[in-house]
């Protein structure tokens, strides 16, 4: 086995992996104060709205699945937001739009981030809000060092900050020029947004009551703030038009974060657990049932035959996904038939065992790009020595898509994009509708036993880095690290969640530390590759308890700035 990019962490009280350093730091504080993986994980979330601006904020959404080893159950918490109420699928053919743009206003939807951390807060967690905001505070009033892709980022946005969004350049182009990596940055708005919160929270009438009130008024005073620059302030999209949101005062105060039971199947001796059709994540489960008529564990790993089962089988659960996913408060999701196995069965007898299928999996007509897949969303998992277990998937709210609003320090999101205008589809825009997400976290349990918490960013790729992390370990008996370091590889041969929701038919982009001889096999069978710099791909991160020691364990991608950090021993 080669040798990993670093060691796993473990610990006895505590174990948290986050998508920045620092976020796990804040986490690891909540385990010092004697909360649990929940406080510790809600704490790491508001962090990374302060050091992961490019990826994630306060005006985005977090899907998340918990743990509750009180309840003995898992529980999925839909962090994301609804659609207008003006959001139709007329009101965009009257307005001559026929797809929903990527940036501007059009695509946001009500921001879902805030009250799913407030609401896992109060339900499960024992710490008071302002205790896990307290280290996004103080990143926020102190400042943080700029790291490289942020500042690369920044840089990359430096002209349309300047010319167009003069409230985005004013906090993250202090001087009038894009921070270096290792420059000081302070963002003092969204600090004052977070006291502002506590100021309204207060802290008589209980824990729960507290936050009740912080989350209420992030849903009406804040909201003023928003919808008053934001309907001041018309943006352009990708077409050049110039628009306001749709978003109105009542679509804020109608909002209510829900409380779900999640999606799960089994593999092999593992129940894994997703976050329903209003994501993508059953599509990771509809790929293990596919994958569970293979004996991956007798191919050679990375091997020619492996990688084109798993993508071939990728294929065609993003094929359903396409089909069939949407918001099931809306639409009959047929999730029993598509994890069922009569269905993947039949699904199976398409995939040819020494040949690429590069049809067209749909009748439309898709335009095509030779492009990889951003990461522009954040993660973080946390278990703790009591048995709670989470997974968040961050996103949105990112400052590429839309500008600052200046009362507020963080911006509006753009996941409207990801409905279609479709009549009749299961994904059609719709009001107080939540689009079909590309954000997936992850919950596993082993022979019945909670076991494991992981997940990345990159938008769909996610369901393909996770899934082969997870295979690096049910079948390969690999530790975490391991798991993460191996070279990955994912397919485009679907439609793209994003704007302007393009596909790449027949293409497999691999990380070309890969074997070459494997790869030339690959190529033989009909795929066509694309090679990736080494560590292109995701930035996993996962904890999970060792059934041998006992200890929680974690690890990260070294592939960005995340890192696992550990409690007690």
């Amino acid at each position: 086995m080669s040798k990993s990019s670093r060691p796993v962490i473990s610990g006895r009280k505590g174990v948290i992996a986050a998508g920045h350093f620092l976020a796990s730091a804040a986490g690891t504080k909540m385990l010092a104060l004697g909360g649990n993986a929940v406080d510790a994980g809600v704490a790491a979330g508001f962090a990374l709205t302060v050091l992961k601006p490019t990826e994630n904020s306060m005006g985005g959404e977090c899907p998340m699945l918990i743990y509750s080893p009180k309840d003995m159950k898992v529980f999925s918490i839909s962090g994301q937001g609804v659609s207008p109420k003006k959001a139709t699928p007329q009101w965009f053919s009257d307005n001559g739009i026929d797809m929903i743009p990527g940036d501007g206003y059009l695509g946001a939807t009500v921001p879902g981030l805030f009250g799913a951390y407030c609401t896992a807060l109060s339900r499960f967690g024992r710490l008071s809000l302002a205790e896990v905001l307290g280290p996004a505070i103080e990143l926020a009033e102190e400042g943080y060092p700029v790291y490289e892709r942020m500042s690369a980022t920044i840089a990359s946005l430096s002209k349309r900050f300047t010319e167009e969004w003069p409230s985005s350049a004013a906090i993250f182009m202090p001087g009038g020029k894009p921070p270096a990596a290792g420059q000081i940055l302070k963002q003092p708005a969204l600090a004052k947004t977070f006291r502002r919160i506590l100021d309204a929270a207060g802290a008589g009438g209980g824990r729960e009551d507290s936050i009740a009130r912080g989350m209420n008024y992030y849903y009406d005073e804040i909201a003023d703030d928003i919808l008053e620059f934001t309907k001041s302030f018309p943006v352009r999209d990708a077409s050049g038009k110039k628009h306001v949101p749709l978003l109105e005062k009542e679509d804020f105060t109608g909002y209510a974060t829900r409380v779900e039971e999640p999606v799960y199947t089994q593999y092999r001796n593992y129940e894994v657990f997703k976050c329903g059709t209003w994501t993508q994540g059953p599509v990771f489960l509809q790929q293990l049932k596919l994958l569970e008529g293979y004996a991956l564990g007798d191919m050679r790993h990375n091997s020619a035959e492996y990688m084109h089962i798993v993508v071939e089988c990728a294929k065609l659960a993003f094929d359903d996904r396409e089909k069939y996913y949407g918001d099931p408060l809306f639409s009959d999701i047929p999730m029993d038939m598509l994890l069922s196995e009569p269905y993947n069965q039949k699904r199976r007898q398409g995939i040819d065992p020494a040949k690429a299928n590069n049809d067209k999996l749909w009748e439309e007509n898709i335009r095509l790009n030779d492009c990889g897949c951003d990461c522009d969303t954040t993660h973080l998992d946390v278990m703790d020595s009591e048995g709670f277990m989470m997974s968040a998937t961050p996103s949105g709210g990112w400052i590429p898509s839309s500008p600052v609003i200046p009362k507020v320090g963080f911006a509006l999101g753009t996941r409207g994009q990801m409905f279609v205008l479709d009549e009749g589809h299961p994904n059609v825009i719709a009001p107080g509708k939540r689009p079909r997400a590309t954000l997936t976290p992850t919950l596993a349990f082993k022979d019945g036993t909670p076991l494991m918490v992981f997940g990345t960013p990159g938008g769909d790729c996610q369901d393909q880095w996770a899934l082969q992390f997870f295979l690096n370990i049910a079948d390969y008996n690999m530790d975490l690290q391991q798991a993460i370091d191996k070279p990955s590889f994912h397919t485009f041969h679907f439609k793209n969640s994003f704007y302007p929701k393009e596909a790449v038919i027949g293409k497999v982009f691999i990380e070309k530390d890969a074997c070459l001889d494997e790869m030339m096999k690959l190529q033989n069978m009909g795929h066509i590759l694309n090679l990736l710099e080494p560590a292109s791909n995701g930035q996993v991160c996962a904890v999970q308890r060792n059934r041998s020691t006992g200890a929680i364990e974690g690890a990260a991608s070294a592939k960005g700035d995340g890192q696992a950090y550990a409690m007690g021993w």
